[in-house]
């Protein structure tokens, strides 16, 4: 259950970075909205990621919350900010997948 709240975080992650990413095109009072899912998404993301580091052992659980975040936040930004889908950046990308399979995978 505990890498079923993990993973939750880490979407939540890719969340707060998605609203970042809206709230630098955003004006007026729309810049508010971004920023203020942010803060709630933040805020979701460190409260679940603290709930499962109750049974995980944080150094696994903090690499992975910080991956899927990371790996989420570069598809997000492919997909909807239109940044460049190259093949190093991809290879990448690829490897931190594995990576973070692999620390799922060796941890107890």
């Amino acid at each position: 259950m505990n890498w079923i709240i993990l993973i939750i975080a880490g979407l939540f992650e890719v969340a707060f970075a998605f609203c970042l990413g809206k709230a630098r095109s955003a004006t007026g009072h729309e810049t508010y909205m971004w920023y203020t899912a942010f803060l709630i998404t933040l805020g979701i993301s460190i409260g679940l990621l603290v709930r499962a580091t109750q049974s995980l052992p944080i150094g696994t659980a903090y690499a992975v919350w910080t991956g899927i975040g990371a790996v989420g936040t570069v598809l997000v930004g492919i997909l909807v900010f239109k940044e460049p889908a190259t093949f190093f950046r991809l290879l990448c990308l690829t490897t931190l997948i594995a990576s973070i399979i692999g620390l799922k995978s060796v941890s107890a």
